[in-house]
């Protein structure tokens, strides 16, 4: 891991952090990094933790959820704090306008350290502050991201330190970013207390994003490990999808005995479910990006547009044009 950002070092010296909250980010995101600091403040008897919201326009956010978060204003109201962190989701293209993208990049050096959670690292790559620096971002975005920013080394962490940035990959590592920063100011003890509040332990930052796990439908949790194997295998190659013969040799077993233990654990075929993660790629591709129709088809291993249209309509009942349409 690099360097740590000033902040993450011991100190007894208040903490005020910013969060410049973008429309179409998750309630769970800003409560990632929000409530830890108010345990540690609970748990400590203290104020160690300030914090502050900020929008766009100084307005109340709407999130996904159709809650509206307050704001106490615009991004300069975050001037002052230690700490800006970048919290953003959905749409972040549209929500980060290119005068909000220039604010930040202006007030940035004012910051000790300025981090995104999950399309945040978006935000800030926008910006320019990442140059030159590690970083994360969200799982389903990595591909792109890396295309987009080649001068940002990009990991698939859950969240990254690096110099005076950090970065985590969505809602669920955020609260490992968080408890990692009550660790290094306050010690392993009150990160474990906050930890034990929320009924949770904290993750390494180095840590994957992703593992072979069930999906849903699965009807056993204790999940047969060559079957993970093969599912690791799968999420691996959506774009150039193996035969299912060469998924049950790699694993070391027979097609046959492959395709037994799948139905057993997760109610389909190898084929069924590798088909399954790829049309679940395409649409989150239709919906979350503007990748043509071709691009999205290659990128999820279908041989051509009117194949993917195929497939999808068989899993979802309309084309693909019609999704995006809506």
């Amino acid at each position: 891991m690099a360097q740590s950002a000033t902040i993450f070092a011991a100190s007894q010296q208040p903490l005020t952090l910013a969060a410049l909250v973008l429309p179409q980010a998750s309630i769970l995101e800003v409560a990632s990094v929000l409530d830890p600091m108010r345990s540690a403040n609970r748990h400590l008897g203290q104020e160690a933790y300030r914090w502050r919201v900020v929008s766009p326009d100084g307005r109340a956010v709407p999130l996904t959820c159709g809650i509206e978060l307050p704001s106490t204003g615009p991004l300069a109201a975050a001037e002052g704090a230690d700490a800006l962190v970048v919290i953003a989701g959905f749409r972040q293209w549209e929500t980060a306008t290119p005068a909000l993208i220039h604010e930040l990049s202006r007030l940035a050096p004012r910051f000790a350290a300025v981090g995104g959670i999950d399309a945040g690292a978006w935000v800030l790559a926008r910006a320019g502050l990442l140059n030159g620096h590690r970083a994360t971002v969200h799982w389903e975005d990595m591909e792109d991201f890396a295309t987009a920013h080649p001068q940002v080394e990009v990991v698939p962490d859950r969240f990254v330190l690096s110099g005076s940035r950090f970065t985590a990959g969505g809602a669920a590592p955020a609260p490992d970013l968080m408890l990692h920063l009550i660790a290094r100011r306050h010690g392993p003890a009150l990160s474990l207390a906050v930890a034990a509040s929320f009924i949770t332990t904290a993750r390494p930052g180095t840590e994957p994003q992703r593992t072979a796990a069930p999906p849903p439908r699965a009807r056993d949790p204790r999940l047969d490990p060559r079957v993970a194997q093969a599912i690791a295998r799968i999420e691996a190659r959506l774009d150039a999808p193996e035969p299912a013969t060469a998924t049950a040799a790699a694993v070391g077993l027979s097609p046959r005995r492959l395709e037994m233990l799948f139905h057993q654990g997760l109610g389909m075929t190898p084929g069924a479910y590798g088909l399954h993660l790829r049309l679940q790629a395409a649409r989150r591709m239709l919906t979350d990006t503007r990748h043509p129709l071709a691009e999205v088809a290659l990128r999820t291993g279908f041989s051509s547009p009117s194949a993917l249209s195929r497939a999808f309509r068989r899993a979802y009942g309309q084309p693909p044009g019609a999704l995006r349409r809506g």
